[in-house]
């Protein structure tokens, strides 16, 4: 079987190369859009999902993984942001908190589809503006869900406690990944 993994983030790569498998990386084009009434505890599985469905048809060797991250704190999901202003405010309201990060992970073949989706908690020490700033100029985390990554100077420095695992903050749950191949001897 060929592993195709529908995701350019450089973590999601690394992750699954770590984790033994060879792959190739694919792109979707799909437009990331929630429906309004959707449970936080849904929406990284619901994108993940729309990812899968939105790749062209899979022939009989290939398996297909996408995965989507969320950030959630006060019942809001956090994206990624928009600028430097909404990365601000993201970081801001998740200062001297716990949030929950949920990755969804879609597993699809021709004939059969695989959900999951894990949830960690993360609790962040209080982050003065200054850090803030200095997070954002330093290490651009527009492209992260929640606007920053745990693997970054703010992880090391900030993150006082978490629950669950690790890597699915970064954005791949690699325990379910490797369950669900294994078990379904897809790869």
């Amino acid at each position: 079987m060929k592993l195709l993994l529908a995701s350019q983030s450089p973590r999601r790569k690394e992750l699954l190369s770590s984790l033994g498998f060879e792959f190739e990386v694919v792109k979707i084009d799909c437009e990331e859009i929630l429906p309004e009434q959707i449970k936080i505890e849904d929406a990284a599985a619901y994108l993940s999902d729309l990812k899968a469905a939105a790749f062209r048809s899979l022939e009989a060797d290939e398996v297909l993984l996408t995965a989507d991250t969320v950030v959630a704190v006060d019942n809001q999901i956090l994206g990624k942001p928009r600028d430097e202003a909404d990365a601000f405010k993201m970081l801001h309201s998740l200062s001297g908190r716990t949030h929950q990060v949920y990755t969804g992970i879609t597993i699809k073949t021709a004939g059969q589809s695989f959900t999951e989706t894990d949830v960690a908690d993360v609790t962040l020490n209080v982050l003065t503006d200054e850090e803030i700033k200095y997070y954002i100029q330093n290490y651009k985390p527009f492209d992260k869900a929640g606007s920053y990554g745990i693997q970054e100077w703010l992880g090391m420095a900030k993150i006082t406690s978490l629950t669950g695992s690790f890597y699915t903050i970064m954005g791949l749950p690699t325990h379910l990944v490797y369950k669900i191949l294994k078990e379904t001897s897809l790869i």
